[in-house]
């Protein structure tokens, strides 16, 4: 009798994953997700960028050595929400049927996140979250955002929640608490990958300026919000303004966005040799100053998480947040948008260091990890191989 032929064993098939960035904080916090991924052999990762914000994305995507695989160039002058959602929506189905990905993942509350879940949901393509539940129970701030994030939430498969309260509110919200995952926020992978790699100053002006701002407070400005624009945002100016006027002992720096309505506001303070207003700087840039900072005052989600990463202090000018734990752990002030206010909180902080919980609320760096693991084991179970 002969003797049977073996089988032959056919190479188990790779699962996709396409992950979909479009803005500044998309490339900085799915830069460490995406290093992960790859280093896993049964995965296969495409990354594709809509170029929300073409400029700041591209910065990014050098700075942490990305290369896109599809690239929608869909960013246009002026602009708005509805029209790079619309673009957005009509170019993504296209690259999913090419790709066929086994999973979509999308980082945060931008309209590229959005945008890549709804054509993902349309398509019946699994998505998964990263950086879920944050939550400010209030649609207009941060607007549009909080309806984004909160879109997504309903259709995604995998939930990656950088902390307790954020998973908390997904499972108030219906969400499986088994979907839900506290993963902590990847940007503070990101920050120490950075940290571990110190590089030269890259804006020679900035460098300049600080330079000779030896022996002088250091303030940290920025400003980009949506729901600040008009009267909110001259008031936060303003607080700038006055700040810098009245305290001698002070030097401050504000890169300003380049949308036009911050640049408005920021081209009517008053010249002074101890303020520098500069064009957005890159990543590296940015973490040197805020590093350095004595106290940061911005209306940004990401600086809120970034500020407890740097232990530096900083006054949110913003009514409400959608970072309550940045709050809580005595790492950050919200001030709310009254110029007295700010100037107010900024001169407390300046007077006396706070003393804020050592423990990040957003995570031990290990954030990426995480999640690089839950999306494998998701697909895994659905390709049936547990």
């Amino acid at each position: 009798m002969k003797p049977r032929k073996s089988a032959k064993i056919r190479p188990r098939k790779r699962s996709k994953v396409l992950v979909v960035v479009g803005t500044r904080p998309d490339a900085i916090k799915m830069a460490p997700v995406l290093r992960r991924l790859k280093e896993l052999p049964e995965l296969r990762v495409r990354v594709l960028g809509t170029a929300q914000h073409r400029g700041m994305l591209d910065q990014m995507l050098a700075a942490f050595k990305l290369k896109l695989d599809h690239d929608l160039d869909l960013m246009t002058p002026g602009q708005s929400p509805e029209r790079i959602l619309s673009a957005a929506l009509k170019a993504l189905p296209g690259v999913y049927l090419e790709e066929a990905p086994d999973l979509v993942l999308v980082q945060g509350d931008t309209v590229t996140a959005l945008a890549a879940a709804l054509a993902a949901f349309f398509m019946r393509l699994p998505v998964g979250h990263v950086e879920a539940g944050l939550r400010s129970h209030d649609l207009s701030q941060p607007f549009p955002e909080e309806m984004n994030r909160t879109i997504i939430d309903r259709i995604a498969s995998l939930h990656f929640c950088p902390t307790a309260g954020n998973r908390k509110n997904l499972v108030a919200e219906g969400v499986s608490a088994k979907n839900a995952y506290v993963t902590g926020n990847t940007v503070v992978d990101a920050l120490e990958e950075l940290r571990k790699q110190p590089r030269p100053w890259e804006d020679r002006k900035l460098k300049s300026f600080l330079q000779s701002s030896r022996g002088k407070r250091l303030l940290v400005f920025t400003c980009h919000r949506r729901e600040s624009f008009g009267a909110p945002m001259r008031r936060m100016v303003a607080a700038l303004d006055r700040l810098v006027r009245r305290r001698k002992d002070l030097a401050a720096v504000f890169p300003v966005h380049p949308n036009p309505r911050v640049r408005a506001c920021a081209d009517a303070l008053r010249r002074s040799r101890r303020l520098l207003l500069c064009r957005p700087l890159s990543y590296n840039d940015f973490i040197r100053l805020a590093s350095g900072a004595d106290v940061i005052l911005t209306d940004s989600g990401g600086v809120q998480e970034e500020a407890p990463t740097l232990g530096v202090p900083a006054v949110v000018m913003r009514e409400k947040t959608d970072r309550p734990e940045s709050v809580r752990s005595g790492h950050c002030v919200l001030a709310g948008t009254r110029t007295r206010d700010i100037v107010r909180r900024a001169n407390a902080l300046l007077r006396r260091k706070p003393r804020p919980s050592r423990r990040n609320p957003f995570g031990d760096g290990r954030s990426a990890r995480r999640i690089a693991v839950l999306a494998r084991r998701f697909l895994r179970e659905k390709a049936g191989r547990i």
